[in-house]
């Protein structure tokens, strides 16, 4: 047997072993610990990218998961952070529907994703221009590049083993995921007024915070716009406390 021909016929059988042979001349014995020592290391690392899906699933039902993903799915990487990327692009574009499958099985593994790919985010926020103590109702607000917006069908923050919601309710849940200036990854959940005013503040950089809590009145049809730049002077302010607005652009960047 060729050399190549032997590492094709090694790796398929520990990829997929109840579909591809032992390759001939091998101790079933020997190949047993290469079988676990690769699938368990893999089993660990998505249990630690995906803690809470993996406390959801009994070991059968999450050893079936991984054992799917590690046979079928073909990863573009040989960096181990990144498979947890690898995982969800699996979830997303390759995994067949199955009837057992949780509901918010993808959006819990997105919104779970995320916490690492904050995290591992190379992008110093230091190196930006921005006035720290500016005022971000009349300045124009400065965002973290690491700040994420999400929209999920299922109130994924909230799901445990104790919440395990069957169906989507009516109303989106919309979350707002950043890395403040100590790079802890934190989460809050954003009502209509936080999440409008952040997708006009990305749409609009050159927007004053004022202009900007003027746009947000309109798509709201708050019949006294001046009450929504009052409440809203305050929640820039917050969100400048909590590092997701760097400061105000200084004038000579403006």
């Amino acid at each position: 047997m060729s050399l190549a021909r032997l590492q094709t016929e090694f790796t398929a059988h520990i990829r997929d072993p109840d579909r591809q042979a032992v390759p001939d001349g091998i101790e079933d014995r020997r190949m047993k610990i290469y079988r676990e020592l690769f699938f368990n290391n893999i089993s660990s690392l998505l249990a630690s990218n995906f803690p809470v899906l993996h406390r959801l699933l009994d070991d059968e039902a999450w050893e079936a998961l991984v054992r799917d993903f590690y046979a079928n799915h073909r990863s573009k990487t040989p960096l181990f952070p990144e498979i947890a990327r690898e995982f969800l692009q699996y979830l997303q574009d390759e995994r067949e529907e199955h009837s057992s499958d949780l509901p918010f099985l993808l959006e819990l593994a997105h919104y779970e994703w995320v916490e690492l790919a904050l995290s591992l985010d190379e992008r110093d926020t230091t190196d930006l221009a921005a006035d720290r103590d500016g005022d971000p109702l009349q300045g124009v607000p400065v965002l973290s590049p690491l700040v994420w917006v999400l929209s999920y069908r299922f109130p994924v923050h909230r799901i445990s083993p104790d919440f395990q919601p069957g169906s989507a309710p009516e109303q989106a849940t919309h979350l707002l995921v950043y890395r403040n200036r100590a790079d802890d990854v934190k989460f809050m959940q954003l009502n209509d007024v936080s999440r409008l005013l952040l997708e006009f503040m990305a749409a609009m950089p050159e927007a004053s915070g004022e202009e900007l809590l003027k746009e947000v009145a309109k798509a709201i049809h708050h019949p006294e716009p001046q009450k929504v730049i009052s409440a809203g002077a305050g929640l820039l302010h917050d969100l400048a406390a909590r590092d997701i607005l760097l400061g105000t652009r200084r004038e000579k960047d403006v």
